[in-house]
């Protein structure tokens, strides 16, 4: 039998839970494997989901940075044409994300692979933005070296104007702060920064501004789960 493998995305928030489509508890329940980045919280989020769920009765491998060692354990269970279930930390896996190289790995076997709906913070942000959603890249984290930070801020701004196209980007949320600073004290007055924060969370909100606007209104997003948009 050849396998199945499913993209099963989790919550962002954790009180997001009412975001998830119903469809990933079938998921959830045709899967003999899991692979998740984090097996503590990801045994967690399946209990919520299924209360009835008999953890101990699946299989259990950690992603980590997806090393040799998982991509080849992986294969081997591709190959015993097992169903698989692939669990990011947060929102959808293979996004910005370790798993991506497991779903390489069975892309390369041909298992059948099946993507599922559910909360990307990447999209979320982009969609409430009004930025351009017809050009766009994400860069996942900018350097922690505030030097390095500063030039590759200005190379994106410069490359969104040249291709006006809108440039998102991740941070760690205890450096949430330093970021949002750097961003409006290196960029143009009138280019637009836009701030996702908790999102799906009861606390959520997207505000898009441009820099001179953020400079009269600096909020505090230190320990809160953020991504960041910018357009020139």
């Amino acid at each position: 039998m050849a396998a199945t493998i499913y993209l099963i995305p989790s919550q962002l928030d954790d009180q997001g839970f009412h975001v998830l489509p119903a469809y990933l508890l079938d998921a959830v329940k045709d899967c003999e494997v899991f692979f998740v980045e984090n097996e503590r919280t990801a045994r967690r989020y399946l209990k919520q989901l299924w209360r009835e769920m008999v953890i101990d009765d699946y299989e259990w491998h950690g992603i980590h940075k997806a090393e040799e060692a998982v991509v080849n354990g992986f294969r081997q269970k591709v190959k015993e044409g097992k169903r698989i279930g692939i669990i990011s930390e947060a929102g959808c896996p293979g996004v910005a994300d370790p798993g991506q190289r497991l779903v390489q790995a069975a892309q390369e076997l041909q298992a059948t692979v099946r993507p599922l709906v559910g909360p990307s913070s990447i999209l979320l942000a982009l969609m409430a933005s009004g930025m351009n959603g017809q050009q766009f890249h994400f860069h996942g984290y900018l350097p922690i070296d505030n030097s390095q930070r500063i030039k590759v801020v200005r190379e994106l701004e410069s490359n969104s104007a040249r291709q006006q196209c809108t440039q998102l980007f991740i941070e760690t949320p205890y450096r949430n702060n330093a970021m949002l600073d750097t961003l409006i004290k290196q960029c143009k007055p009138d280019t637009r920064i836009c701030v996702a924060v908790d999102l799906t969370g009861p606390k959520e909100w997207v505000r898009t501004r441009t820099v001179k606007q953020w400079q009269n209104d600096v909020p505090d997003l230190h320990k809160r789960p953020a991504i960041f948009l910018l357009q020139a």
